[in-house]
């Protein structure tokens, strides 16, 4: 049940006790328990509205940065992604497997504020090696919900045989 409550909240954090207890057989005091847990055990981090800022007139610019560092003795990337994490354009930061180290969401105003954000605060730090900026210019899918509606899109070309 506790699985399937987290679920549930992270598809739509507005349900209320009730329809939660009605979906998954159980009581009204039980959801507000479990959830009561949660929140004390930092399983629930906080609630959030998702927003397709493409449809908010005045919207900013994201991008994906991807980092090379170099880890520091003692600290591992902890240390420098705290750093990353204190400016005030970051929106996350992952700790990745692969060919970087680091993914890092950013936001501003114009892409040209992010191309600034990367070259004038975040490359020049000491353990940054290099980084490859990516702008996000769609995004269909966010937190498992359609940020498009794309399943309601009817393709109306036509076939010729």
């Amino acid at each position: 049940m506790k699985k399937r409550l987290l679920q549930l909240l992270q598809e739509n954090c507005r349900y209320s006790n009730e329809e939660l207890a009605a979906m998954l057989g159980v009581t009204e005091t039980e959801i507000a328990s479990a959830v009561s847990e949660f929140e004390k055990a930092g399983i629930i981090r906080g609630y959030n509205a998702l927003i397709n800022w493409e449809k908010v007139e005045g919207s900013e610019a994201r991008a994906l940065i991807e980092l090379r560092v170099s880890p520091k003795k003692d600290k591992g990337f902890d240390e420098v992604a705290e750093r990353i994490m204190a400016f005030d354009e970051v929106e996350g930061v992952y700790l990745m497997a692969g060919d970087y180290d680091l993914a890092v969401f950013v936001k501003g105003s114009t892409i040209q504020d992010i191309a600034m954000f990367v070259a004038r605060r975040l490359s020049p730090l000491d353990s940054v090696l290099s980084a490859d900026t990516h702008f996000i210019l769609t995004k269909y899918k966010s937190n498992m919900t359609d940020m498009q509606n794309l399943s309601s899109y009817k393709d109306e070309r036509e076939c010729m045989v």
